[in-house]
Formats: C-alpha cells, structure tokens, sequence
C-alpha cells in the first residue's frame, strides 16, 4: 500500500485569517492600537499553525484505509465500492475523500467530507455505473486530514492503484433467472410426456386416431398388415444460439449504453435461463466476418466461456454482412436450432435488403429477429405541435414508428419471430418471448 505523510497543506481558514490581519495592520497606519492588535494576532496565528501542524504530524500513521471493491465490475449497473476509515488520532479530525475514479467516469470532482471521532472507525458507501465494457483503473485515494484549529492540513494517499474489468451486466442474472422460473414454473404441476418431431426415436406403434400421419412407417406396415407409426420423444436439450450484430446500426446510445451493450448484456442473462433450462446454449458476433463464436453446449463452464466473449465485442462501425452469416451458420449449425439476432431495423428498405438471407436461414432453424424501439421518437411525437416545423417532425417520428411495426408484420408473414422492443425491457422481453417458444414447443 502507497503512503505519503509528509505533504503540508494550510487551510483556506489559515489564509482567511491572515487577510484578516494584514488588514488590521494597514488600518494601523491611521490607528497605531490596530497595529499593535495585529502583532498579536499574528502570533497567535502562527503559534497555532505550529501547534496544528505538530498534532498532524506528532503521529505517522493516523489514518488507515481499506477500500473493498467487486472482482469485477457489471456493465449498466450500480456497483458498490465501500471505504472503511480509522484515525489513531487523540482527538477528532476532519477528513476530504478524493477518490481517483477510472478516466471512464469523467468525474472531476467526486470527493467526501467526514469528521472521524478519536480512535474510531467509519465506513462510506458509493455506487458506480459504468456505461462501456473494459478495463478500469482505480487510483489511489486522496485523504486530507485536518484537527480541529483547521489551520493545516496533512495529505494521506492511501490505497493500491488497481484494474477491474468490466463485464456485461451480471447483478441482474438472479433477477431474470426467477423471471424465467415464475413465468412457466411447472411446480406442483403434473408433468406429462410430450410427443414431439425430433429426431430422437422411441418406438414403433400401431395407428390410432389422432397420430400424424406424416410419421407412418411403411415397411412395419408392410409387416403387421395395419398402419404403424414412428413415435419420437422431445428431445430433452435443444440449442439457443445468441447472435449479435456488431455494425454500426447497433451504435445508437439510449440512457448511457448502446444498444450493442444492450444486446450484450441481454445475451449474457438468456445464456443463463437456457442453461438453467436444460437447452445447450451458445454465441457469436458478426459485422464483416463472424468472430467470438461459443458452440452451444450444456456444461458448467459455459457462462465463463460466454462472459469471456461477451466481455471483448466490440463494433468496427461497418455495414453488417447478413450474407456471410447465412453461409457460416449453414456450414456449422447442422442442427435445427433458434437463433436469436440482436440487430436493428429502423426501415422497411434496411429490413429488404437483408430478408434474402433471414428467409434462408429460417428455412433450417427457428429464427427469432430482436431490434429496437426508438424512444426518443416518443418525445417529438408527444411535442405540442406550435409551428409548421414541429408538424413535419412529428409527422416524419410517426412515419418511423410505424415502419417499425410494418417490419414486424413483414417479418410474421415469412414465418420470422420477432420482438420489438423499448432497449431499456430488452432483456425481459427477450427471455419470455424465449420461454413462450419454448413452451409452444416451436423448435
């Protein structure tokens, strides 16, 4: 640990003091008992600030710090730091609190004023929310001490310098996780074997009313003389693959993040209520090329392999290539799964270009397409309307909004899933429009 006892610093109230003084001694000039007063004052002043001096400095080690921060920090929320303070001095002191914060936070003037009692221990608390994945460094902490004649001031500079990464949001995964176990919670139901059209074999069965006729198996047919028919079980792991676009569309900012830090953050929660649910669950990221590719698997460490990922995306702000998606993911995803894309649409001409591709790809899996709501829209949409300028704009948010629905209808008459949604309810929608598929049993 990093201290430094030996800054002096005198006070604003020292100097105040002393204005006071000089003013005393130009009065004196006209009034010499003014002068001889001011003599006074200034020793007295100065014994004082001697005296000040050695109470601060009598004492090597009169304060102590202990800074308890996370292992880590979580992207988009309030994380807690905590500052424990004990003075080993013999009287009360007064302490300023300058924390040097990761340049990230851009503030300037993030300080604490307290008064420790002698031999006493304090501790303060304060939240941070960072708003960009990375690294952050912390500082030291500044502690000016001061007794209580606040004439001089003694400068500690305690705690380690130290870097913490920041990662997509993980304090909100036990939020979502009892989200997701409430809204289809099969506790004290009967559960019951459902048949399903996996590839997953159980038996041959004689036709009864009410089978597909689609699974009639010929050659047993041939056999008994009656129809028969192939059953399948559901298969018990399916796979969810999140995939995120990193283009420039998905630069836009609302409430400090953007929406590629949105999706990120998304990503991370549904990744865990797949898991939680029994589904393979995997990852990748694409703009130009596909990179930060996770295989969907059921294991224990694929939080961290996913977190990991998650953790170094980040946007080359060039146009997204649905086109290589679309080949990549049809040479390595073999099996039928749901993909689910956080992109963005903000018209019908965006959404054309690239329905080439989602219509191939939903041919094989079950695709679900996760874009954004425009918020800010509501604003001029809600502005009272005063002159010809503010009709055009709320005529144009109007315009924008309602494309934004069209794609979505666009999107339902080729077979697509697809949430809109306010950035802010992306996670939540996210998860239970998941949770709704997988109760439909769509995929």
């Amino acid at each position: 640990m990093k201290n430094l006892y030996n800054t002096l610093f005198l006070n604003t109230k020292f100097f105040y003091y002393l204005a006071i003084i000089a003013l005393l001694f130009v009065v004196g000039f006209f009034a010499p008992i003014f002068f001889d007063i001011a003599k006074i004052l200034l020793f007295i002043l100065v014994a004082l600030t001697f005296i000040d001096i050695f109470l601060l400095y009598n004492i090597k080690e009169g304060v102590s710090l202990k800074r308890f921060l996370p292992e880590r920090l979580s992207n988009g929320d309030d994380n807690k730091i905590s500052l424990e303070f004990k003075s080993f001095y013999a009287f009360s002191i007064n302490l300023k609190v300058i924390e040097e914060l990761p340049h990230q936070f851009q503030k300037r003037d993030f300080f604490f004023k307290l008064k420790l009692d002698n031999q006493k221990e304090k501790t303060i608390h304060y939240d941070l929310k960072p708003n960009e994945r990375g690294v952050y460094d912390f500082g030291n902490v500044n502690v000016y001490t001061s007794s209580p004649l606040q004439l001089a001031t003694k400068k500690y500079v305690l705690g380690d310098e130290i870097q913490l990464k920041c990662y997509p949001s993980f304090l909100r995964l036990q939020e979502f996780d009892i989200k997701g176990f409430t809204s289809t919670s099969s506790y004290g139901a009967k559960k019951t074997r459902r048949i399903g059209h996996s590839l997953e074999f159980e038996q041959i069965k004689e036709y009864v009313s009410g089978d597909d006729i689609r699974t009639l198996n010929w050659k047993a047919t041939a056999k008994r003389n009656q129809l028969m028919v192939n059953q399948y079980v559901e298969e018990k792991s399916q796979s969810v693959y999140s995939i995120i676009d990193k283009g420039r569309v998905m630069q836009m900012s609302f409430e400090g993040l953007t929406l590629l830090d949105y999706a990120v953050n998304a990503t991370l929660a549904i990744s865990n209520v797949v898991l939680k649910k029994q589904d393979k669950v995997g990852m990748l990221s694409f703009s130009k090329k596909l990179e930060d590719w996770v295989v969907s698997e059921r294991r224990n460490s694929q939080m961290n392999l996913i977190s990991e990922s998650l953790y170094n995306i980040k946007t080359d702000f060039s146009e997204s290539d649905f086109s290589k998606l679309y080949a990549v993911v049809k040479r390595k995803i073999t099996q039928r799964s749901l993909l689910i894309i956080y992109t963005n649409f903000e018209t019908m001409d965006g959404l054309k270009r690239q329905l080439p591709y989602l219509r191939a790809l939903a041919k094989n899996h079950l695709l679900l397409i996760v874009f954004f709501k425009n918020t800010e829209l509501n604003t001029l949409i809600n502005k009272k309307v005063e002159t010809v300028e503010d009709l055009y704009d709320t005529v144009i948010a109007e315009k924008f909004m309602y494309e934004k629905k069209q794609i979505v209808n666009e999107l339902k008459k080729y077979g697509i899933q697809s949430v809109l949604t306010e950035p802010g309810n992306l996670t939540g929608n996210t998860i239970n429009k998941y949770l709704d598929i997988k109760s439909r049993g769509l995929f």
